[in-house]
Parts: C-alpha cells; sequence; structure tokens
C-alpha cells in the first residue's frame, strides 16, 4: 500500500494555498468544505472536481526540457518535464546549479500561473539520476548498480539512494527515475549493469530501503520498468520476455513488492514485450497485476515515447496504452499532439472520462503527497542543499562503494595488494578515464564525449594509485613513460567496456574484444617480460575474459565504479605499515560466465559458470584459478566490425575538424568546428538519438571533415580478402555543391582518399539510401589496411548536409549500393546504373 501517501501529514491549510489557485473560482470552491480530511487522496478528488478535460489532459503529459519552454508549461498546463540523458538547461553541458535552478524556477511559476487557464498546479520534474545526479558537472557519481549489487549492503544502498536525492533536491528538481529493480538474467542486455544482481532476493533486499531513503529527504522515487525488462530474448533491449505470469513475477516482478510496501510514489512501464505483447499496452499486466496483484496506488509513467511502440500507436497517439494503465505520457517532442490526441480520443470516445479522472487523480495525490503543492520556488528549497552536490561526505561515501564492490576473482601468490613503496606502471585505456570508469548514464545518455574536466571533484584509477604510491615512497607511472633504469615491480591495467547504455549495449557474445584481442595483446606484452599482471577490468556486466584472466596474475572485477577511483587504490594497495588498508569484500552478483555462448543454443544466456554468483576472494585466500579454457564456442555471427550504429561502436570515436582544429570531439549532443563551418547534431532514425545530422555551411569554403578514429588501429587485410566492404546508410538532406572526399587512414600522413561528388549527386534527397565501397578500393588510393585508425572521413569545403544511420565495415555488401573503384580519369559511380 502506498504508505508515504497516508503518511504525508500534509496541513489542510497548506494543501488549500496553492489549490485553489487552480479554480477558476476559489471562493466557491472553498464555500464546499473541501480537504477537511487532510489526506492527499481527499485533496485530490475536491481539486479534480475543478478541473477542464484540458487541464486533466495537460497533467498527463511529461516533456523533455529541450523541447518545453515556461510558456508552454504556462499555455498548456503540463503536469511534468523530464531531462533526457545528455539534456541540460540552455542545452549546456557545463550548466551551473544556478542555472538549472533558474529553469526550475522558471517551469514552477509557469504551471501556478492560471492568468490564462491554467490550473495552477505545480509541475514535477523528473530526472535519470541513476548513480548519483549523474546529469550534472560536479555530482558525487556513485558505482554503477551491478557494483552494489556485489557490495551486498542494503544499508549502503539506502545511503547513496538519500544521498542522491539531497543532490538532486539542490538543482530543484522533485523526481528520480530510481531504482531500477531489474533481475538480469541475460549478460548481453545493454542495461545489465542498471542491475544489482541476477539473484532476484538480492534485488528484492535493496528496492524497499532505496525508495523509503530517497522519499525521506522529499524526491519522489520511481520503481522501474515494470516488467521483465532483464529477461529478455537474446538479452535485445527491447525485445520479447517469454515467461509465464508466476515466473514474471516471482523473478523479475520480487523487487516490486519491497517497492510498494516501502511507498513509491511512482512505477515506470518497461519497453519490452511480454509473451509478444509490449508492455506499455497490457492492461493485464498495468492494471490487473500491478495495481490488482501488487496493490500498487501510486501513478504509471510510461518510458521515452515507449507507447509508440504499441502496435497501431504513435509517439503521440495511443488510447490503448491511456487505458491499460499508463497515466502520466513521456512524450518527449511531440507532447503538443499528444495533448490534442488524448482530448480528441476523450471526446471521441476512444478513451473514457472515468479513465482519465483516474490517472490525474493518482498524479494529484502524489503530487500532494510530496509537498509540491506548498513548497514554493525550488531554489528556496534548494539553498539548504547546494553544498551537497559533489559534497566531502558523499564522495567519502561513494568510496566507501567502491571498495565494498571490487571483487577479486584471482590472486596467485597472493600478490594483492601490493606494497606502496614499490614501482608500478599503470596502463590501459581506462587507468585515466574517469568517463571510462563511470560508464553510460554519465553527464550524457551514452556516457561518451566526456574528459576527466567534466568530472572537476573526481579521481581516475591512476590519480588514485599515484596518490598512494607517492605519499608511500613508490612511484608510479604511465605506460610510455618509464625511464630505462627503472625496475617495475608490477603492472596495473587497467581496461574493459567502453561506457555506453540502453541499446548500443547490447552484445551477441560475451566474448571479449573478438576478433582484435587488443587488451590481451597488452597483457602478454608484459608477461612476456616476466612482469607481474593486475588486471582491472571495467565492465558492466560479467564478461568471457579467460584470455586476459589467464595472462594476469591477479584479475579484479570493478564494474563501474564512477568518479572516486582513489576506492579502487585502497584495496590494491597495502598500508605503509605493511597492513592490508581494505580488504575485498565484494561478491559476484552475478555469475562468471564459463563460456562465450550457451553451447547448446547460443539464443539462450550462458548457463556455465566459470565462478558461481557469490564468490569473491579476499586478500589472505589461498586459491588458485586453474588454468581457464581460451576457445569460444561459437564464432561471432559474422566478422562485421560496426563503426556507428545508434553511436560510436568499440573503440571508435567521433571527431570533426579543420585548420582551426582538426580534432574536435564530438559530445553526447553532438559539436562543431571552431569557425561553425561543420556541425554535428543528434537525430531519431528509428529509434531514439540513433543518427547524427552532419551539416557543411560553405560559409568560409573551408575544407572540413567528420571522422571516425580509434588510438589502436585494425587490421582489415584478410577483410579486404574476403572481399569486404565499407558500409554506410545515409540520407541526403542538401545535394554537395562541392567537391566530397571520403577517406580512409592507416595513421595520418597515410591514407586513401576517393571522390564521391558524382555518386552522391546521383541519391534522391531526403531517402534514406545504404551504400558500399570496397576495401580494395581505399588499397587502391593509398590505404595500408594492415593498419587502420580511420575508417571513415568525409571532407568537403561547400555547402552539403546528411544524415548518418551506419558505418559498418562489413564482409558483404548486403543489399547496399556498391561504388566502383574510381578510374585514373574520373569519379566513383555507383554499381546498378547509377
Amino acid at each position: 500500500m502506498m504508505n508515504v501517501f497516508r503518511a504525508a501529514g500534509l496541513a489542510v491549510a497548506s494543501v488549500m494555498g496553492l489549490v485553489l489557485a487552480g479554480c477558476s473560482d476559489p471562493q466557491s470552491a472553498a464555500d464546499t468544505g473541501a480537504y477537511q480530511s487532510g489526506s492527499p487522496e481527499a485533496a485530490a478528488a475536491e481539486l479534480l472536481k475543478t478541473m477542464t478535460l484540458e487541464q486533466k489532459v495537460g497533467q498527463m503529459i511529461q516533456g523533455e526540457i529541450s523541447e518545453v519552454t515556461a510558456e508552454d508549461v504556462r499555455r498548456y498546463g503540463l503536469g511534468s518535464v523530464l531531462n533526457g540523458g545528455g539534456s541540460f538547461p540552455d542545452g549546456n553541458k557545463h550548466a551551473s546549479i544556478d542555472d538549472w535552478l533558474r529553469v526550475a524556477d522558471d517551469y514552477y511559476r509557469a504551471s501556478i500561473d492560471t492568468s490564462g487557464g491554467n490550473a495552477g498546479i505545480p509541475i514535477i520534474w523528473g530526472t535519470d539520476a541513476v548513480h548519483g545526479h549523474n546529469n550534472v558537472i560536479g555530482a558525487t557519481i556513485f558505482p554503477h548498480n551491478i557494483g552494489l549489487g556485489a557490495a551486498r549492503d542494503p544499508e549502503l544502498v539506502a545511503s547513496i539512494s538519500a544521498a542522491t536525492a539531497r543532490e538532486v533536491k539542490a538543482t530543484g528538481i522533485d523526481w528520480i527515475f530510481a531504482p531500477t529493480v531489474a533481475v538480469a538474467r541475460d549478460f548481453r542486455w545493454g542495461r545489465t549493469y542498471e542491475s544489482y544482481s541476477s539473484d532476484e532476493a538480492l534485488v528484492a533486499s535493496y528496492a524497499g530501503g532505496m525508495v523509503e531513503a530517497m522519499q525521506a529527504e522529499g524526491v519522489v522515487a520511481t520503481a522501474k520498468h515494470f516488467v521483465g525488462d532483464g529477461g529478455t530474448h537474446t538479452g535485445d533491449d527491447r525485445g520479447d520476455t517469454r515467461l509465464p505470469l508466476e515466473t514474471l513475477l516471482s523473478v523479475h516482478g520480487a523487487g516490486y513488492g519491497p517497492a510498494i510496501d516501502a511507498g513509491v510514489m511512482t512505477v515506470m512501464a518497461s519497453f519490452n514485450r511480454w509473451n509478444g505483447d509490449k508492455v506499455h499496452g497490457n492492461k493485464h499486466l498495468l492494471t490487473e497485476v500491478l495495481r490488482g496483484q501488487l496493490g500498487f496506488e501510486g501513478f504509471v509513467v510510461s518510458d521515452w515515447n515507449g507507447i509508440g511502440e504499441v502496435e497501431g500507436c504513435t509517439d503521440a497517439s495511443c488510447p490503448q496504452a491511456i487505458n491499460a494503465g499508463i497515466d502520466m505520457v513521456m512524450v518527449p517532442e511531440d507532447w503538443r499532439a499528444a495533448i490534442n490526441n488524448l482530448i480528441f480520443q476523450v471526446q471521441s470516445g476512444a478513451i473514457p472520462m472515468a479513465r482519465i479522472d483516474e490517472a490525474v487523480h493518482r498524479i494529484l495525490t502524489a503530487k500532494i503527497a510530496a509537498g509540491l503543492m506548498d513548497r514554493g520556488l525550488p531554489s528556496k528549497v534548494a539553498s539548504a542543499y547546494r553544498d551537497q552536490v559533489g559534497s566531502a561526505p558523499h564522495r567519502a561515501l561513494a568510496r566507501d562503494a567502491v571498495r565494498r564492490s571490487l571483487v577479486l576473482l584471482k590472486n596467485e601468490q597472493q600478490l594483492l595488494p601490493l606494497d606502496p613503496g614499490g614501482n608500478y606502471l599503470v596502463t590501459g585505456p581506462g587507468a585515466d578515464n574517469i568517463g571510462m570508469q563511470s560508464g553510460g548514464w554519465t553527464i550524457s545518455w551514452q556516457g561518451t564525449g566526456n574528459s576527466n574536466a567534466d568530472f572537476p571533484v573526481g579521481t581516475s584509477i591512476f590519480s588514485g594509485l599515484q596518490q598512494q604510491i607517492e605519499a608511500a615512497g613508490g612511484r608510479v607511472y604511465l605506460a610510455g613513460s618509464v625511464p630505462e633504469d627503472v625496475s617495475i615491480d608490477a603492472v596495473i591495467a587497467v581496461y574493459g567496456e567502453r561506457p555506453y547504455a540502453e541499446m548500443q549495449g547490447d552484445i551477441s557474445t560475451l566474448a571479449w574484444q573478438q576478433p582484435d584481442f587488443v587488451d590481451l595483446e597488452m597483457l602478454t606484452q608484459y608477461q612476456e617480460q616476466g612482469l607481474p599482471v593486475v588486471s582491472i577490468l571495467l565492465s558492466g556486466r560479467p564478461l568471457w575474459v579467460n584470455r586476459e584472466m589467464n595472462a594476469s596474475q591477479a584479475f579484479v572485477a570493478a564494474w563501474l565504479p564512477g568518479s572516486e577511483g582513489g576506492g579502487i587504490a585502497d584495496v590494491l594497495l597495502r598500508a605503509p605499515d605493511g597492513e592490508v588498508q581494505y580488504e575485498f569484500l565484494g561478491r559476484l552478483p552475478m555469475p562468471w560466465p564459463a563460456n562465450d555462448i550457451n553451447p547448446d543454443d547460443r539464443e539462450l544466456p550462458v548457463s556455465t559458470a566459470a565462478f558461481p554468483i557469490g564468490y569473491g576472494l579476499d586478500s589472505s585466500s589461498q586459491v588458485t584459478v586453474a588454468a581457464l579454457h581460451e576457445e569460444t564456442l561459437g564464432q561471432p555471427i559474422s566478422t562485421d566490425r560496426p563503426v556507428f550504429a545508434g553511436g560510436p561502436r568499440g573503440p571508435w570515436q567521433l571527431y570533426l575538424g579543420n585548420e582551426l582544429d582538426w580534432a574536435v570531439a564530438s559530445g553526447p549532443r553532438g559539436g562543431s568546428t571552431l569557425d561553425d563551418q561543420l556541425t554535428v547534431s543528434v537525430i531519431d532514425y528509428q529509434v531514439q538519438e540513433d543518427a547524427r545530422r552532419i551539416r557543411w555551411s560553405g560559409d568560409e569554403g573551408r575544407p572540413s571533415q567528420v571522422y571516425f578514429r580509434s588510438d589502436t588501429a585494425i587490421n582489415l587485410t584478410d577483410m579486404a580478402h574476403n572481399g569486404g566492404v565499407l558500409l554506410m546508410e545515409l540520407r541526403l538532406g542538401e545535394i554537395p555543391e562541392g567537391e566530397v572526399t571520403l577517406r580512409m587512414d592507416c595513421t595520418w600522413p597515410c591514407s586513401g582518399a576517393i571522390d564521391v561528388t558524382e555518386p552522391l549527386n546521383g541519391l534522391e534527397v531526403n531517402e534514406w539510401h545504404r551504400l558500399a565501397v570496397s576495401l580494395d578500393c581505399f588499397k587502391a588510393a593509398g590505404t595500408n589496411l594492415g593498419r587502420v585508425d580511420v575508417p571513415f572521413l568525409v571532407s568537403t569545403s561547400g555547402r552539403f548536409s546528411m544524415d548518418l544511420a551506419e558505418v559498418t565495415i562489413s564482409e558483404v555488401a548486403d543489399d547496399a549500393l556498391v561504388m566502383r573503384c574510381p578510374r585514373s580519369d574520373t569519379a566513383g559511380a555507383l554499381a546498378g546504373g547509377m
């Protein structure tokens, strides 16, 4: 039952003050004796009686802050806004706390302004603060849920929930889309790290305490995603969970009972299907099960454009979802159309008026119970919390969480913890990379486009080690900086997954780095030199890393620890007196896979474990890990190397530039050259933010280029020998005015360039096209395919625009139009007569 609603204890007079501002005739409403019971439910019922259909529908709509102005809130009476991952006040990634509060105050003032017919009901602002207030630069970034599951400490997790709520309150935001109570069962799922454990009992043990702690701070919590998100077939993010209802609820619904008992005010519907039916449109689950069987009394919010995935629906229109039990609709961009459609659907009878009243009553009850009706300006409430953002106590809490989350899988000859007085080489792409150690949902949605400068209160793993080692008289070096006369005592290699979030994080196999094995080559290089190797794996899931583990004397699963890299040094290093500083306490929250795929059916999750759930060594453990088998059970589904699909994949990063600066990193919302000659922005194609819009203005006549680059070159020789191509999916917005060059680099100035002006001119504008260029074309143009670090670069100086949805180095061209290699006297053309 919704205990928080009943225990809210709001004074009747305080509720009336702002509620009456929404009445067209305050005096007559006051005369009715409304709110005398003092309960949020009764107050909501009385307020509902005063509202028009338009005002009610407004309360059911949630738009995204980049698409909603304060004037929009005033005019349409919107009930809610959210900031999506990578969305900031005025689009400014470096927005200050004052910037966040200014926008919150503007929305609030507009929401209570009744001058234009608005009901005067305070707006509620939601955010994905899923491991700290991760949208705000300077906030404390806690370990992702999978690491907290390894800590096996409900009190610690509740404390983190409360700390996050305080930092969220400091920016004037009222509502957090957390906790996620998913039970991940197939680790190929790109949101595995949002799950505390594959053990439903462990997830359930966290849920209630997190909700209580968050809502005790005056911030509305959300249990998500109801239901089955962690159980989809093949780990497909929006796929099908194929289970009987009893199993669905006992496993994937285990966290909802404790969350509901703790008074969680909102539940978010899940993107997945259940036995073929989209949950967003499933009345049996959202009404009969969630409310009837589980007793949830709060309101249900849809996920980002989730209603549009229901069969027969669009992002802005889905009466089936409303009738199924969705109370508030998250329609980030199409909220105006959604308002009009909802009103029409009620007037036409497609949605009963009683269903609207039910939904709005739940929303109003939550707002009243949360204290929003008499809170006043968000900035005034936030003034008491400003010093909480990135505060020393919160960082200390995060650092403690990091220590407790580390799982020691291997420790031959008890190498760990290390003597801080020694000489150590710290290497690997994650060594000095706070963004990589923080993972997805960090400042940007996918966690990409960030540098250490974006974490002003954070500490990288290298910095954390450096502080303690040098304080103890030892020395620490980054790769390439070791003097010839220095003898290294051990190598600490930090590597693993680059940041990703939903959809873009889905994988087809748990095998790490097929077919390039860059990290393995790094480890074997030092192993062959006779140096002890300590592996620190940064990952959002258990991975098949048998080769890497065999090449390491010690192996630590560090998950995605967040901004406090010093916590890793605390456990990795002894105290100067030789004593253990902090013991390895983490235990596996999910079994560690023995194989890369399921040997019987690769569509099923890996079912055999190299290390079982609950496994974890401490520094005194005298356990020898036998050499693990190094053969994959299944070859990759294909040898394709995705470069861009929804976002940059694998090691590839997106850049743009010209002679003013040739390497401007494209951030989570895009970027531009210093002269704005070339801009990149994020657009939706098939799903959320899965394509890029690239525009050359032609104003300066300066050659400008967009490209994907990796710090590590790859070998495409075999791919070319087998007929491989560079595959692209693109849509022209404008025909190029000047020459356009497509290039593949092999560590500049090694390069091969092809003139693609003519084939581009032959394409239909505003239509999507799949094009392919043989790798042999680039080889003939000068590319050394044995060391490609830029597989795709487009350059022009004239006006031109295109949308890009995919770049893949593929073994086959499929249905793409294949470009002929250019002859010496002419530009390229497309096969098939173009």
